[in-house]
């Protein structure tokens, strides 16, 4: 369902040496694991024999077992359109082929041969098998690799085998393997594999415990993901191997282009199945964009010619409901408070250098409309600390709060407060008559709450800023955010317009740890008190009048909608170009018990209709520095017809 397929990385029990004993722990396991109905099954290295049985390798009598386990594994995978990836010994021409079986429904698909054998510390893979290199042939028949069978029921066939194989179940699911030593090669076949079209990689393995391992690990399976555009599931031999001279953790997991979406938990562990979804529809629009790829596997495509392509029809391969695929509600925002603190700490220094570089080329003074909500008040604190690093007087920093129709004692108060506290002179002007006078002009009656009347004031700050900037020097510094311009809630030609945005590419629902980052870090002690009320403010426009006890009666998201749904949407759009009804399947997961169906769709048939109307406005956006993935600079992120329809869009939403 939506591209989404669940894998299991089964690590069972074993004894070394025992084939018997092994198969009927697989077994054991592949039951277990059918259960959750994936789409993928992957054991250990070696799994049936075990990898460490060293000289017993070359034993007839583990041969002549092995053989007969793999048989009966292939016997049970039938009836299940699930690719069973099985490590064992493959014997070729007299010599031993560390190898992994792929299974699907009663048949043998292939045989994925270990291409780089470590011989080096405590492995000596080399004394016991080849590599794929020297194989003398690129297939096999089922009754030359010895698999017994029923010939009445099935015909016998060549089975490919090789280093470089795609199994691609009818073009659902396109699948590369390789095995334990061949990830850390400086060119590893899943690279190759990648670039001839495998969008998910296996890897069989057997890689013993050391201090820091786990980690180097984790850490080479997830840049590999990233690398390879792709899905990288990791399952490794577990503690029941041979501790003769080191111990094996069972350490597996699964990362999607660069992220880890489960690991198991225990330091050392066996017997156990990890269970993951992961999403394919992010690989593949990320392939999609990135043409790098597409310009890589041209580049290698002598390589990449060596990949051979198993199809098999699938026409029942399992999808998944996605269930085991984490799913945040806040896409921008960690989930870590550690990493959270980090990344807006270095969006702040982003925002801070760019506005650096503006103002040291431009010799001019940074001025900003300072309303007392959460944009303006990141805009300023950029410009401060800009001012602080380029060794400049606070004093240089003009900060103008503009009272209007819609101005609220608190963000009044808080907005004067705040440019106090940053060591400079609040400038008042109260734009109030002036708007009076303009709507007098237009023969407004000035009664009617229209459009008119609230970008009245938009407009008339933004001719403050311009004509100020001009009179003393000045740059005006933008203070919208990313989820304003994506719904185009800003004013044309006001608040839209400026001559540098710091805030542009952060979107709103980040917009708040932002500035609760600063003041954790107390980059200004003064403004700690006054930040922490300006986070406590509810979200408003202030362009209608406040109640008659001087608070906000006009809220943002009663009007637009909250914006952690619309920064969800935004996100999802952007960043992988889902469909609509994938993104309002995801966020009525993600937001289970928030909002229910009805609500999320009304607001996300919102977003479609005004993110394609309001395109003019960000065709002619100032420049701002992109500090994320999603961004909508019409220079570079998001080049967008502003005529574009959107019907389509709204079209699949009202099937839903």
């Amino acid at each position: 369902m939506f591209d989404f397929y669940r894998v299991a990385a089964a690590v069972p029990e074993l004894s070394v040496a025992d084939p018997v004993y092994n198969t009927n722990m697989i077994l054991a396991k592949l039951e277990e694991a059918y259960t959750y109905e994936p789409a993928v099954i992957a054991f250990p290295e070696l799994a049936v024999s075990g990898y460490s049985c060293q000289d017993l390798f070359f034993q007839d009598t583990l041969q002549r077992e092995v053989r007969t386990g793999l048989s009966r594994i292939m016997a049970a995978t039938s009836g299940h359109e699930t690719a069973v990836f099985v490590g064992a010994p493959l014997m070729v021409s007299g010599q031993l082929y560390n190898s992994a079986f792929v299974f699907f429904d009663g048949k043998l698909l292939g045989v994925t041969v270990k291409t780089f054998l470590p011989d080096y510390h405590e492995f000596y893979e080399k004394r016991w098998f080849n590599s794929a290199d020297t194989l003398p042939v690129d297939h096999l028949y089922l009754s030359e690799l010895g698999l017994s069978y029923d010939p009445e029921e099935i015909e016998d066939y060549a089975v490919p085998v090789g280093s470089h194989i795609i199994y691609n179940l009818d073009g659902k699911l396109r699948i590369g393997a390789e095995i334990c030593e061949d990830l850390w090669a400086p060119v590893p076949p899943s690279s190759i594999m990648a670039m001839a079209g495998a969008e998910m990689i296996i890897n069989l393995s057997a890689s013993n415990e050391l201090i820091a391992k786990r980690e180097y690990r984790k850490n080479l399976v997830r840049q590999t993901s990233a690398n390879l555009v792709a899905e990288y599931l990791y399952v490794s031999a577990g503690a029941s191997e041979s501790t003769q001279d080191v111990i094996f953790s069972g350490h597996s997991l699964l990362a999607e282009n660069g992220t880890v979406l489960n690991e198991n938990k225990d330091y050392i562990a066996t017997d156990y199945l990890l269970v993951a979804d992961m999403d394919l529809g992010k690989v593949r629009a990320e392939r999609m964009v990135m043409k790098s790829f597409a310009d890589c596997a041209a580049h290698y495509r002598g390589f990449v010619s060596r990949c051979r392509t198993v199809t098999e029809t699938a026409e029942a391969l399992p999808e998944s409901d996605g269930m085991y695929y984490i799913l945040p509600k806040h896409p921008f925002v960690p989930a870590s408070k550690t990493r959270l603190s980090r990344r807006c700490s270095e969006i702040f220094d982003m925002q801070v250098g760019g506005l650096v570089k503006r103002l040291s080329l431009t010799g001019v003074r940074p001025v900003i409309g300072v309303s007392g909500g959460m944009d303006s008040t990141l805009a300023l604190l950029v410009a401060a600390r800009a001012l602080r690093k380029m060794n400049r007087p606070p004093e240089d920093l003009i900060a103008i709060t503009m009272p209007a129709f819609g101005t609220s004692d608190r963000t009044y108060q808080n907005s004067l407060a705040l440019i106090k506290s940053l060591g400079t002179i609040p400038i008042i002007v109260d734009i109030r008559l002036s708007c009076e006078q303009h709507l007098r002009d237009l023969k407004h009656d000035m009664e009617t709450r229209d459009l008119t009347y609230e970008n009245t004031q938009a407009r008339e700050r933004t001719q403050v800023l311009m004509d100020y900037a001009n009179m003393h020097g000045g740059l005006v510094v933008g203070t919208g955010d990313l989820s304003e311009l994506a719904l185009g809630w800003c004013t044309y030609n006001g608040d839209q317009m400026s001559m540098y945005g710091v805030n542009g590419s952060i979107p709103k629902t980040l917009v708040r740890w932002m500035i609760d980052t600063v003041a954790e870090n107390r980059i200004f002690p003064d403004s700690t008190v006054v930040l922490k009320d300006i986070l406590d403010t509810p979200i408003s426009p202030e362009l209608l009048p406040p109640d008659e006890h001087g608070r906000i009666t006009q809220k943002t998201e009663d009007s637009v909608g909250p914006y952690e749904l619309h920064d969800f949407f935004l996100y999802y759009t952007l960043r992988y170009g889902y469909t609509p009804a994938k993104i309002n399947f995801l966020a009525n997961r993600a937001f289970a018990g928030d909002y229910d169906k009805e609500t999320i769709l009304k607001w996300q048939r919102m977003f479609v209709r005004r993110f394609f109307s309001q395109q003019f406005k960000r065709s002619c956006m100032p420049d701002g520095v992109k500090v994320g993935s999603v961004a909508m600079s019409p220079r570079g992120d998001l080049r967008m017809p502003s005529d574009a329809a959107a019907a389509a869009w709204l079209s699949e939403l009202d099937e839903l």
